[in-house]
């Protein structure tokens, strides 16, 4: 009984490491988790660490995840010895032995590429299309938000800039128009068409007139001021801020660099930093100018919060977005769709993550 005992043991054992070698299937919802959630928070932190770089004149620096491969091993080995001898012998004479062995390996192998040559002028130096704007505005994003986030200038109207290298007021009927274009976006009276016309692709913005709408004088005013013509319900829309005739909508965008310069004017540099000449002095707003107020809010102190949304250490200070300042976040979420949409005419290099399971 008790060399069957063993026998029996050795065979369930051996069975359950067996079925326990497959490894791949319940890896995948923790891999993918982890590794997700570490990509997006160290994208995070490197936005902010150069968004506050430029606020210092210092060089940023962009490091792209290009792959991850995560290789996980497992190995079980069962060695059983039985010995059975059969009555009248002692039973003392039969014995057994269970050896059990196993080995688990986790290596990820993660490859990093610094932001260079053709990606880094696509990505970050070139303005972004004018119809991914609009694309944006389609999709439900705020029409007022993308423009003033991404637009210099609309049919000559400038927007407001506080940066340094752009200082300008801009022009008071810049925040009109997104205003007016976002009454009329809720309204749902305007949207993008595009066509392969030759090997080029155009694109056209229909702004329609809705008899008795609400957005029916908005229509008008938006016309108005971007000297379109009003018969008409659509618009060719080219990059720059020339117009050649009234059937033209002319937007002139921001790179990914600039639109980062626009928000660096939101970081709280430490007074004793501002003394020192360590970073640039922007002009304040005057009281109740909201169209001049920064839309990214970067705080900044001696010890790092604890509930921040992002947070990196610059020279003796920490940076931070708070968790709670849901206006800094949806820069942060825009900011990650503008860097995905710069690299146009090129396939975006989008980390591959492997993940062989053995």
């Amino acid at each position: 009984m008790r060399a069957l005992s063993w026998s029996m043991l050795a065979s369930i054992l051996a069975f359950a490491l067996v079925g326990c070698a497959s490894i791949g299937p319940v890896t995948i919802p923790r891999d993918r988790v982890d590794y997700s959630g570490a990509m997006a928070e160290s994208w995070k932190e490197q936005t902010l660490l150069n968004i506050v770089k430029l606020r210092y004149l210092d060089t940023p620096m962009y490091v792209d995840v290009s792959s991850v491969v995560a290789s996980h091993e497992l190995l079980t080995e069962v060695d059983t010895t039985v010995r059975i001898v059969p009555t009248p012998v002692s039973s003392a004479q039969s014995y057994g032995n269970l050896e059990a062995r196993g080995r688990y390996t986790d290596r990820p192998t993660i490859s990093y590429v610094p932001l260079a040559g053709e990606r880094f002028i696509n990505g970050l130096l070139r303005p972004l299309p004018p119809q991914t704007l609009f694309a944006l505005m389609e999709a439900g994003h705020p029409a007022d938000f993308v423009l003033q986030m991404a637009a210099r200038a609309i049919n000559d109207i400038s927007n407001v800039s506080r940066s340094v290298p752009r200082a300008q007021a801009g022009s008071p009927e810049f925040a009109e128009v997104v205003a007016a274009l976002r009454r009329i976006q809720r309204a749902g009276a305007i949207s993008l068409r595009t066509e392969i016309r030759g090997k080029r692709q155009v694109a056209f913005v229909s702004i329609r007139s809705l008899a008795g709408g609400a957005a029916e004088a908005d229509v008008r005013y938006v016309k108005q001021l971007l000297r379109l013509n009003p018969p008409k319900q659509e618009y060719l829309l080219v990059s720059g801020s020339y117009r050649r005739n009234a059937n033209e909508l002319a937007l002139l965008t921001r790179s990914i660099q600039e639109i980062m310069v626009e928000l660096a004017v939101g970081v709280d540099v430490p007074s004793q930093d501002l003394l020192d000449g360590r970073a640039t002095r922007i002009p304040q707003p005057a009281p109740g100018d909201v169209h001049r107020v920064p839309p990214l809010r970067i705080r900044s102190g001696a010890e790092r919060p604890s509930d921040a949304f992002a947070a990196v250490r610059y020279g003796n200070s920490w940076f931070w977005v708070d968790d709670r300042d849901l206006n800094s976040k949806r820069v942060f979420m825009f900011l990650r769709m503008f860097s995905s949409l710069a690299e146009t005419g090129v396939v975006p290099q989008a980390a591959i993550v492997t993940i062989p399971a053995r």
